[in-house]
């Protein structure tokens, strides 16, 4: 006797006890197959150019990770190199030194009016977590999602508190371990932590307990340190494969994130046109530009007349 795993791929698995890690294995040898017959992922959505990689640098001791809250900047620790764009929007003049945000920086910051109420999308029914390049949504919003978290400057968490707009952060384990608590104070501004993996390296093509181990530990940690376990996911430089994102839905989150604007040293780079649209999702990084960063993704999402939401909102 047989039961089914994915009825509609007609993948089926002996009766008796099997652990789920084991099931996935089967699992994932028969849709990679199944998806090389069907000529691979779409790449139509890859983003043209740099993904936004990390310098090289030698990883931090994995011990246990302490719990500190001054929100001072890491020492000896160097932001990912910029993202490719196809066309940029002018930055505002706004400092990237990092320190205290002063009254000149905060009074830049644009005032949106509220969020209407958010409408929920559907996600596809299977054994693989969906994989989102933006919400498909109508209503005048766009989400602004922040990566890694090597630079941790005080100046971000005033700039955030004060615009009292909603962030996504995709936290990386090993930019965060040497004072997680500085994200803490940015939960309370209005921040959601979500999973980035463990250290930070390429997914696609790697073996299926390679992404478990980065992509299940980085949710099993943050869910420690925070108190919440991440339920969305983004892989590192957007690369993924078909593993990536069953692997995801194993680890009990419910999608992956790509995006369709970058935002570097206070310059937006767009895919498609000049603007951002409705649903667009905005990528930026904890790097010494934040402020300019920052203020240039807010000012990009004014000019288009949208409003921040909160991407988890929008997730049934």
């Amino acid at each position: 006797m047989v039961r089914p795993l994915a009825p509609h791929l007609n993948i089926s698995l002996p009766r008796g006890r099997l652990s789920a890690r084991a099931a996935v294995g089967i699992l994932v040898s028969t849709l990679v197959a199944f998806s090389a017959c069907a000529g691979g992922a779409d790449a139509s959505n890859r983003w043209v150019g740099d993904h936004g990689r990390p310098v090289a640098r030698s990883s931090p001791p994995r011990g246990p990770l302490a719990v500190t809250d001054d929100g001072l900047p890491p020492s000896g620790q160097l932001p990912p190199h910029p993202p490719g764009s196809s066309s940029v929007s002018a930055p505002p003049d706004a400092p990237s030194s990092p320190g205290a945000a002063g009254a000149d920086l905060l009074s830049r910051i644009p005032t949106f009016p509220p969020a209407p109420p958010a409408e929920k999308i559907t996600l596809p029914v299977g054994p693989a977590a969906a994989w989102l390049t933006h919400i498909p949504t109508s209503q005048k919003v766009a989400f602004l999602t922040i990566d890694d978290g090597w630079v941790k400057q005080p100046e971000a968490i005033q700039l955030v508190q004060a615009a009292h707009v909603p962030v996504t952060l995709f936290l990386t384990i090993d930019a965060i371990r040497n004072n997680p608590g500085y994200f803490k104070r940015l939960e309370a501004g209005g921040a959601v932590i979500e999973a980035h993996t463990l250290t930070h390296p390429e997914l696609k093509g790697k073996p299926l307990a390679f992404q478990q181990h980065e992509i299940c530990g980085s949710a099993d940690q943050l869910g420690a340190l925070y108190g919440r376990r991440p339920v969305l996911f983004r892989p590192p430089f957007g690369d993924k494969d078909l593993t990536t994102l069953l692997v995801t839905h194993q680890c009990g989150m419910k999608a992956a994130f790509f995006w369709k604007e970058t935002v570097d040293k206070g310059v937006v780079h767009f895919q498609e046109g000049h603007t951002v649209q409705p649903g667009d999702i905005i990528l930026m990084h904890f790097r010494p530009a934040f402020a300019a960063d920052f203020l240039a993704a807010l000012q990009a999402i004014h000019d288009a007349g949208l409003t921040p939401a909160l991407l988890e909102n929008y997730i049934p």
